[in-house]
């Protein structure tokens, strides 16, 4: 019996065995095995998540991110350079900066068969602009967004604005994609209930399972650029008919799957496992994501013990990078230990303020710290999943790191769904609440003040991130660097940011790591990014 056959009787058995969940949905398995669609290329994918939520921009999850670089396009793209490109439509800037004039490419159409039109595009926008924290930031500059003519969109100002087609074009969560006007105008707190989009793969919602597949086939009608891909930028060349994403949450049973055979392609490859994955000759091993990732711990400004700013800096104080990042990850050769609130080896990188960070030095000092804080011996409540490997170790080390210093630390052990929806709450610990959660970002995420939603100021009453905390300071230097258009003056205040971030511990950057891919040798073509994986581009030998 193959490790897909194995694979495909356990979830026939879990979700048979789940309360609520009927004998049909069990029964309906098999088509996971259906010769019907077996013609054709298809790759098989175990993403480094299961895929449940399907509006990208609804959520910043990363896993919805990449459904819709499947089944959605944008109207720009950046390439490797950092530089914006024309995907969907190309632009124009007026002398003063004031008019910004995108005109839609010929060969546009929806998945239903209907042409991409400019109003479409504007719907589109405004509804990623009351979500994304650079699109609410970009919609407060806007003075008019409006549908010209049906392939023209007019963005006209009130000022100048430093980041509007870095906006448009950014690569990560939450990616301003392209919708049809009916769908765009769904209510920006209310999922979207289907899935057109103008991309070069379309979702086949008949076989969709949440917790064990999703699948995509070839959009035959997608008219990719000519250019070459680059990042997101550039041509969205399919080259083959059916891939298809495999829940396999168990590590070792997806490796045993790729060495197989069963599947082609594995997201995450776990760090333990790398020895024996690199010496079997038929898979390959690549970052695809040269950028990686940030790992952070974000406190809650609204209760004891971190509404106390003196706290805080005790607690930053007694954290080191390099445990962290040891317990995480292992492998130096996969984790970079990085004071730079913005990535580092990005335009925006600095050490400034992150020493004790990096050289792991401040242990005395958080000790001192407390001990003149004030701090009465609150417990801090982390929450800790267990269920995410790159989540794990972070609470456990920082969670020892604050003991050494003299915190009363309560680890408490859940999933990281639980976590999701308890960071939302506002309530005191004893009410459901939390002190700390760690997280990660992808690079691209955090490359400017604007798009680090982290180092946001606004606090509890204006939709602050999970946290809230309320800074005018931080509010007025973000504010700065939004309105310049200058490189360097934009790399100074960038400066100011952090110092200012490490000064109030407004969050807590605990170094970079990359995950690397693996994948079977027959599939060739596999891109990097800053967004990965995607999809187009790959071919498979059959």
């Amino acid at each position: 019996m193959s490790i897909m056959s194995r694979w495909r009787q356990s979830a026939a058995f879990t979700k048979l065995t789940l309360p609520g969940i009927a004998l049909a949905a069990a029964l309906a398995l098999p088509s996971l095995s259906s010769p019907a669609f077996a013609a054709g290329k298809t790759i098989s994918a175990v993403m480094h998540s299961d895929l449940r939520v399907l509006d990208p921009i609804i959520t910043t999850a990363y896993i919805v991110r990449d459904h819709g670089y499947m089944v959605y396009d944008t109207l720009l793209a950046m390439d490797s350079k950092f530089k914006v490109q024309p995907q969907m439509a190309s632009f124009k800037v007026s002398d003063d900066k004031l008019v910004y004039t995108f005109t839609l490419r010929d060969g546009l159409k929806w998945h239903d068969g209907k042409p991409v039109t400019a109003e479409d595009c504007v719907a589109s926008l405004q509804r990623w602009g009351k979500r994304d924290g650079m699109g609410q930031k970009l919609m407060d500059f806007t003075k008019s967004l409006e549908a010209t003519d049906a392939k023209t969109i007019t963005l006209t100002l009130k000022e100048p604005y430093g980041l509007v087609l870095e906006s448009i074009g950014k690569p990560s969560s939450v990616v301003p994609f392209m919708m049809p006007k009916r769908i765009a105008e769904t209510p920006a707190d209310k999922a979207i209930s289907e899935q057109i989009g103008s991309g070069p793969f379309k979702f086949v919602q008949s076989e969709f399972q949440p917790g064990v597949k999703a699948v995509y086939e070839k959009n035959k009608d997608y008219v990719p650029r000519s250019e070459p891909a680059d990042w997101t930028a550039g041509g969205k060349v399919v080259k083959v008919d059916r891939v298809e994403w495999i829940t396999m949450p168990d590590a070792q049973t997806a490796v045993n799957a790729l060495q197989s055979g069963d599947i082609d392609f594995m997201e995450n490859a776990p760090f333990d496992m790398l020895p024996i994955l690199q010496k079997d000759k038929e898979l390959k091993i690549e970052v695809l994501n040269t950028l990686g990732f940030q790992t952070l711990g974000r406190m809650n400004f609204l209760y004891p013990p971190f509404d106390n700013p003196k706290v805080r800096r005790a607690a930053f104080l007694a954290m080191s990078q390099k445990p962290v990042l040891d317990a995480l990850v292992g492998n130096p050769e996969y984790y970079k230990v990085c004071g730079a609130v913005f990535g580092c080896g990005t335009p925006n990188a600095t050490d400034v303020g992150s020493e004790s960070l990096t050289k792991g030095n401040g242990l005395a000092d958080a000790k001192k710290a407390l001990a003149e804080s004030g701090y009465d011996g609150t417990p801090v409540t982390i929450m800790a999943p267990t269920d995410v490997s790159t989540l794990k170790a972070q609470p456990i080390v920082a969670a020892q790191q604050l003991r050494d210093a003299g915190f009363k630390v309560d680890v408490q052990a859940t999933d990281w769904q639980t976590v999701v929806t308890r960071r939302a709450s506002q309530k005191p610990v004893k009410e459901g609440g939390w002190n700390m959660f760690f997280t990660n970002w992808v690079v691209a995420d955090i490359l400017n003040p604007i798009a680090n939603v982290s180092t946001s100021g606004k606090g509890k009453a204006n939709g602050g991130w999970f946290g809230w905390t309320e800074n005018a300071a931080l509010e007025e230097l973000r504010d700065k660097f939004s309105r310049t258009t200058d490189a360097a003056e934009q790399k100074k205040l960038a400066s100011d940011i952090q110092k200012l971030v490490y000064d109030e511990v407004i969050y807590i950057p605990l170094g970079e790591y990359q995950n690397p891919s693996v994948w079977r040798a027959s599939l060739t073509g596999v891109l990097p990014g800053a967004a990965t994986p995607v999809f187009w581009n790959i071919d498979k030998k059959e």
